[in-house]
């Protein structure tokens, strides 16, 4: 059995609308004030566990950040940012993983592989919310015309800068001229991969983007909030496993190491195949049917067309495991990961600054 949503079920989903509300003077899930402008900071793989560790590196976040979101899951960035964007979760807008099934194609990453049967417009199923306000979207140059931005980010204007610094600035700037501004850091969760939660160079590059949070609260005229897409947990070596003859029946493997999904070569055998996972791996992973997930509430009404991208079998990592299909595989070299149901990923911090401390 997977844990239960907590009873506080506030979600990274709940952002953006709130924000929208906000603005209406309409009451709204985060209990935001009626403001005329507003920044959204989302600073990728900063968990809210991993904020409280660190507090004494992050002057501005640590004095504004008490409480938390539930991010969603899978706790991954293909599917948190499109929560965010759309207000809705991965059961209606169909990014249910780091790597999902395309029905009839293929398991395709979904943040790169757009194009053909994952059409921007389309596969992504939730209207992104960006249309309703003049809105601005400041990120990496690199991704202004990727299909995700395309999928999750159409109805806002895309200022790219790939300078962190030039980047600040621009959206401090955006301000002037847009009701929203969305500001996106990756920088944090590029460190935590390559070298670890906790890290030097993990503290160096939180404590860094504290001091832009720093800068843009003190220029905010309205509301502004930061959060994150997800948490992080370091995995050690010895904590790799190879799952080997536990792929027996599968044919497509999805997801990522912590949070794996298994298409099975006959999805009859889901009950019998998500038991022997419990046998083997109960003590360290859940390990589910597609029933249970969907029956779980996790990833909130799923759309019949949505369905068949997740697996047919779920495992999902407990404590600081993570699951490879063979020895070699890329992902083992990541020191940090997420995409599981703990609270180091899920829970994500939520500081409020401007209108919106009060």
């Amino acid at each position: 059995m997977l844990p239960a949503i907590p009873a506080d079920s506030r979600r990274l989903a709940d952002v953006l609308s709130s924000a929208m509300a906000a603005f209406d003077g309409k009451a709204n899930p985060l209990r935001l004030q009626p403001t005329r402008s507003a920044l959204v900071v989302l600073i990728d793989g900063l968990g809210h566990a991993q904020l409280a560790q660190h507090r004494g590196h992050a002057r501005a976040l640590g004095s504004a950040s008490g409480k938390s979101l539930v991010s969603g899951f899978p706790s991954t960035t293909a599917a948190a940012l499109t929560s965010l964007a759309t207000g809705t979760l991965p059961g209606s807008h169909g990014i249910v993983g780091y790597d999902a099934l395309v029905p009839g194609i293929g398991v395709r990453n979904q943040l790169r592989d757009w194009g053909g049967e994952m059409d921007p417009d389309t596969y992504q199923r939730s209207e992104p919310l960006w249309s309703k306000r003049t809105c601005a979207i400041v990120a990496e140059a690199k991704y202004a015309a990727s299909g995700f931005t395309r999928a999750t980010l159409r109805g806002a204007d895309y200022i790219g800068e790939d300078n962190l610094d030039a980047r600040v600035q621009a959206a401090a700037q955006a301000l002037r001229s847009h009701e929203l501004v969305y500001l996106y850091l990756p920088e944090l969760d590029r460190v935590g991969h390559k070298h670890g939660v906790g890290s030097n160079e993990w503290v160096s590059t939180l404590e860094m983007l504290d001091a832009h949070v720093g800068e843009l609260a003190a220029v905010v005229r309205g509301g502004m909030l930061v959060t994150a897409d997800h948490g992080m947990v370091d995995v050690p070596t010895e904590r790799h496993i190879v799952l080997g003859s536990a792929l027996d029946g599968v044919k497509e493997i999805a997801g990522e190491a912590r949070a794996r999904q298994f298409h099975l070569e006959d999805p009859d055998f889901a009950e019998q195949a998500a038991k022997d996972l419990r046998e083997e791996f109960g003590d360290v992973a859940w390990a589910v049917t597609r029933s249970d997930l969907v029956s779980s509430g996790w990833l909130g009404e799923v759309d019949p067309l949505v369905l068949p991208r997740i697996g047919d079998v779920l495992l999902a990592a407990k404590g600081t495991w993570a699951f490879y299909p063979g020895e070699g595989d890329p992902a083992m070299g990541m020191v940090g990961q997420h995409g599981s149901l703990t609270d180091e990923e899920l829970r994500v911090p939520l500081a409020r600054f401007g209108v919106w401390s009060r």
